[in-house]
């Protein structure tokens, strides 16, 4: 085996939230597949303890991934919070000023003791909400590229509003439609909500713009999203810059290699069995991810309305607070009225549960980890987004690939869904006509993106050519 000095050193940085944590490992043990590159991956402590505390081997030393030669590292820095209190991180607006103060000055150390000890970084790779990483590569002098965990719709969005390219919702127009290139119209409640100027969340808003501040000083935009998904505007954007889509990489059969690294934050519960005692298509898979919380009011109408349809139900109910607050909980006997019916787990190997014969359909906040997921698998939906580019995910899987049914509009609908309306959307997507179509399309897709990452398919290639790309500025840089 080649010495890691040998070895091209690819660094990857990433944003301390569980969307962000997840694709990006994908992308870092892809890479390492490839052959011939020491991968380090690297993220705040809180994040290390998480991963380790949930199974993950996140050794600093070099572990083998795949069968080429390359290598896979982790190295977590200090954000300057306390590695076991969040409550401090839920507060972005307090806590996305110090991550990049910390985070700075630690990478910047971190990179130049590599350097010296003969194992320099060839290119650094980040994700949205951490910009400064590509000054830090500036001012290094390394080449830098950046993962886009989002759509390449939400992509192009951001880029429009950032260069005032196109006209957005505004205090004066709050309801204008949005029409962009190779774009379906965008109603004012599906444009990625940040942009909105109704939206709680200006901070994150200035954070993801940040990046298309920086977007000329990345040499390439690697993209979770793939080509015969978003082809056309894929080609549109990439007129504007360089853009690779490489996913999904969350079915990319070269993670097959390295599962015992796992980009999962919290263990997750053994519901597997318990599916595999339910006929084939016949379980509501229900999760709203790891940041949407819902209210009391909210959880219990949907709650009831589960329990109306008469459906199988697996549900992913997280404890304790988010970012965005803390979630209702199931009413007092719910569970136990449904029975076998029913099961609730604190979090799932969502990846397995998705290509379990035995569900039927998703109910998803529409968050784009869970978006690709589901085409990945051919799983339909039932579309409950709540904010951000999750508003956009779920106009395009409605409308454009047609493999969902809306059941909200989004937090600025401002309305609880009630449980006649839960209940009615439940039947449509496990039965009938319109079950049976959004079925077929889900299928199709999930073809479409299996072929993506096979060896020689669209996104596989992308990724090799990125690869290729890197090792020659090794070469270059002597």
């Amino acid at each position: 085996m080649a010495s890691t000095q040998d070895l091209v050193h690819v660094f990857l940085v990433t944003f301390p939230a569980q969307g962000h944590v997840n694709p990006l490992l994908r992308l870092a043990k892809i890479i390492a597949s490839k052959g011939n590159l020491l991968v380090t991956f690297s993220a705040s402590k809180s994040i290390g303890k998480k991963l380790k505390k949930a199974g993950t081997v996140a050794s600093g030393d070099p572990t083998p991934v795949g069968n080429a030669g390359g290598m896979i590292r982790f190295e977590f820095f200090d954000d300057g919070c306390s590695e076991d209190d969040d409550g401090e991180r839920y507060d972005l607006d307090n806590y996305l000023p110090k991550l990049e103060s910390y985070g700075k000055n630690a990478l910047r150390g971190i990179i130049n003791v590599h350097a010296e000890n003969g194992r320099p970084v060839s290119c650094l790779i980040n994700n949205p909400f951490v910009p400064w990483v590509t000054d830090l590569a500036e001012e290094l002098n390394i080449p830098s590229a950046m993962l886009w965990v989002q759509s390449c719709a939400c992509f192009s969005s951001y880029y429009h509003y950032q260069n005032s390219l196109a006209s957005f919702p505004s205090e004066e127009q709050p309801d204008i439609d949005v029409q962009l290139p190779e774009m379906p119209l965008l109603k004012s409640d599906e444009v990625p909500s940040f942009l909105h100027p109704s939206t709680p969340y200006p901070f994150l808003k200035r954070a993801i713009l940040g990046q298309f501040k920086n977007l000329s000083k990345t040499f390439c935009v690697l993209m979770e999203t793939f080509e015969e998904l978003e082809g056309d505007l894929i080609n549109y954007m990439s007129q504007i810059c360089r853009i690779r889509s490489v996913g999904p990489l969350f079915n990319n059969p070269l993670l097959e290699t390295s599962s015992n690294i796992s980009g999962d934050l919290i263990k997750a519960d053994d519901c597997l069995e318990w599916l595999d005692s339910k006929p084939p298509s016949s379980v509501v898979y229900i999760s709203f991810g790891s940041v949407v919380s819902l209210s009391q009011e909210q959880v219990t109408e949907m709650a009831y309305g589960v329990l109306n349809s008469g459906v199988s139900f697996l549900w992913v109910m997280r404890t304790g607070a988010t970012s965005t607050g803390e979630s209702g909980v199931l009413p007092d006997g719910l569970l136990e009225e449904a029975g076998e019916r029913g099961m609730v787990v604190q979090w799932s190997p969502q990846a397995q549960v998705l290509n379990h014969p035995s569900v039927s359909c998703f109910v998803t906040h529409c968050g784009w980890n869970s978006t690709m997921e589901a085409l990945s698998s051919g799983v339909p939906v039932v579309a409950f987004p709540h904010w951000g580019d999750q508003v956009t995910d779920a106009k395009y899987l409605v409308d454009e690939w047609k493999v969902g049914i809306r059941m909200c509009r989004g937090e600025a609908e401002n309305r609880v869904i009630g449980r006649e309306e839960v209940e009615e959307c439940l039947k449509e997507a496990t039965s009938g006509e319109k079950a049976s179509e959004m079925k077929k399309n889900a299928l199709k897709w999930k073809k479409s993106a299996a072929e993506a990452v096979a060896e020689g398919g669209t996104s596989d290639r992308n990724i090799q050519d990125f690869v290729d790309e890197v090792r020659m500025i090794k070469v270059k840089s002597g």
